[in-house]
């Protein structure tokens, strides 16, 4: 068990408990899991392009990504049905924790002129999703591996049933939200 799991445990569980007055701590919301996804639009032109970003998803989250494919054809991006488009992994239980804290305590400090991480990125059932603008900020990329930067989306499932629950479980978690 991680930090960010063992604070979560001790701590935030009572909070939240205690801010939405739940019966029990089976109520309490949790991460379910966190999905990186990296969509690589030159692919279609440029198949090594696809290559960089397994690399780069590979090494942040140690573990193999999967290529997602184009669902429709799209004749002005010269796209066809079943064309490799982007790459994408889940991360569940202990690498999922161990992911969160990286980003948390390693990643988001990395980003250039940081101020935390925007609040509007709830989806309205408590979901989470955050957009990296450069993949480097992670420091088991090797920039000399890549062909260029490219960002990447990162999204937290929860078990929340509102945005407010969501952004209340992701501020114990520790996703250090940007001041208004």
């Amino acid at each position: 068990m991680n930090r960010v799991q063992k604070r979560f445990e001790e701590e935030g569980v009572g909070k939240l408990k205690e801010r939405f007055k739940y019966s029990t701590v089976m109520q309490v919301p949790r991460l379910k899991k966190i999905v990186l996804n990296c969509g690589v639009g030159e692919g279609v032109q440029n198949g090594k392009a696809l290559d960089y970003a397994t690399y780069a998803l590979e090494r942040i989250s140690g573990q193999k990504p999967v290529i997602t494919r184009a669902k429709k054809s799209i004749a002005t991006f010269k796209l066809r049905t079943g064309m490799p488009i982007g790459t994408k992994v889940t991360l569940r239980g202990q690498r999922m924790y161990d992911f969160l804290d990286r980003l948390i305590a390693v990643a988001l400090p990395r980003v250039r002129d940081f101020r935390g991480t925007p609040k509007k990125g709830f989806d309205g059932r408590g979901n989470y999703t955050l957009g990296i603008k450069e993949q480097i900020v992670f420091p088991e990329v090797n920039l000399d591996k890549l062909d260029k930067i490219r960002g990447m989306d990162v999204t937290f499932v929860t078990s929340a049933q509102s945005d407010e629950e969501g952004r209340a479980l992701m501020e114990e978690l520790g996703m250090p939200f940007r001041k208004q």
